[in-house]
């Protein structure tokens, strides 16, 4: 029973990315599809590899950092190694998040500080002033 194929389209159809994007990550080196004449075969191989890619997009790794990851799988160290350097990865990035997270908190509470000002400094304003049609 020969092994289940995909074209393109249908790789990009069941991950919802585009064209593009799949040819992107084949020049990239992240995936190499069969070719037969001018089309494209994707293997088991190749839609794993892209679904890890898309993971690790979404958990914000840059492409060469994806890059490394899918590929100690295939050579020495191996899976091991592969694990190994994915916790490293994942300890660096949650250390970003966590102080981009502190940043955000941070700035939403000086924005909450001057909001208050700006309200308190509008009712003061209003308060002192009467507006101009309720002058005649």
């Amino acid at each position: 029973m020969p092994a289940q194929t995909w074209s393109i389209a249908e790789l990009a159809a069941e991950y919802d990315v585009t064209l593009r994007t799949i040819r992107f990550y084949e020049d990239r080196g992240l995936l190499t599809p069969e070719r037969r004449g001018t089309v494209r075969v994707y293997h088991s191989r190749d839609k794993v590899r892209l679904g890890l890619i898309l993971r690790g997009k979404r958990l914000g790794f840059s492409l060469d950092e994806i890059a490394t990851i899918v590929d100690m799988y295939d050579a020495e160290p191996g899976e091991e190694g592969q694990l190994v350097y994915l916790l490293d990865q994942i300890t660096h990035r949650r250390a970003d998040l966590e102080q981009r997270r502190r940043d955000i908190d941070e700035t939403l509470q000086e924005l909450a500080e001057v909001e208050a000002r700006c309200h308190s400094d509008l009712n003061s304003l209003r308060g002192r002033t009467a507006p101009t049609h309720e002058r005649r």
